[in-house]
């Protein structure tokens, strides 16, 4: 026989069940409301992730194969340069001069919505734009640039450049680019680059843009950062390196952009990599996702 405590505590036993079941209710709209909050944030912080340290790209032409192809994307370092500079054969993006044209077209979105989704598109690195271009250095300030010696190879202040590990070789004859169809002979201003494609034949470099006033150079402070890894596709992603040859180049007469003059020592993530694979590359010219 109970007693009449045990009653009351039995009678209030429900009541309590309830009230738990009615705070689980309650957490679990609370954090549905959170869910807008959290994606503003993830977005924001992507956004400053993006803005000052590491940005996608993706490559909408051939200017860069093998080295890259057509839709890879890769990650740009927006940061390396505040800490120094920039050296030969990096592959960096950089906005293009006002002279320098699109090397691939891409169509204007025709309405609010498309272009809504362009920019996120951009922002992610899966969709093409059109002011900025990708490129390897070849020279920087105080660099004599030349082409050809009488291997046909370019020489870098009186060094012939070994290219063969990065310019395009066609998949089909096996026909590997020459270094240049253009000769040419630059001595490169302080605070400017020489620039090249990895695909000479398909690529409107600092070659082709010589009479522009300043000879075809890109001024060191439109670069935008270094393109250090490619990561899509996943097949062939990997490390974008600088090949061993630019380390053998001497300083020129001048002072590289940025820095005193040094030998190309390698950086973390610029050992001698072989081009990527993935078959005949396609990419170089591209507009920054952004």
């Amino acid at each position: 026989m109970q007693s009449d405590a045990e009653d009351r505590d039995t009678e209030r036993a429900p009541e309590a069940g309830e009230n738990a079941a009615e705070r689980e209710q309650g957490n679990g709209r609370s954090s549905w409301k959170e869910i807008p909050l959290l994606i503003v944030v993830a977005v924001l912080l992507a956004f400053v992730v993006k803005l000052f340290a590491v940005q996608a790209f993706y490559i909408p032409s051939g200017s860069m194969e093998n080295t890259l192809h057509v839709g890879d994307r890769v990650l740009v370092n927006k940061i390396v340069y505040r800490t120094r500079a920039v050296r030969r054969g990096d592959v960096i993006v950089f906005r293009g001069p006002s002279s320098w044209t699109p090397e691939a077209k891409v169509a204007a979105p025709s309405n609010p919505f498309q272009r809504a989704l362009r920019w996120l598109g951009g922002a992610a690195g899966v969709a093409p734009t059109e002011t900025d271009f990708i490129k390897r250095v070849i020279g920087v300030g105080g660099d004599r640039v030349r082409c050809c010696d009488a291997q046909g190879r370019v020489t870098v202040n009186g060094t012939a450049l070994d290219e063969s590990s990065y310019l395009y070789e066609d998949p089909v004859t096996h026909v590997r680019n020459k270094p240049s169809e253009e000769a040419f002979d630059i001595t490169v201003p302080s605070g400017r680059l020489w620039v090249m494609g990895d695909h000479r034949q398909n690529s409107a470099d600092s070659r082709y843009h010589r009479t522009d006033g300043n000879g075809g150079t890109v001024p060191v402070k439109n670069v935008i950062g270094r393109a250090f890894f490619k990561v899509w596709p996943v097949g062939s992603a990997g490390p974008i390196g600088v090949p061993a040859t630019f380390g053998r180049v001497a300083s020129g007469r001048g002072a590289p952009p940025g820095g005193p003059a040094e030998p190309a020592a390698p950086d973390p993530v610029a050992a001698d990599v072989p081009p990527l694979a993935g078959g005949p590359g396609r990419g170089g010219y591209f507009r920054a996702a952004v």
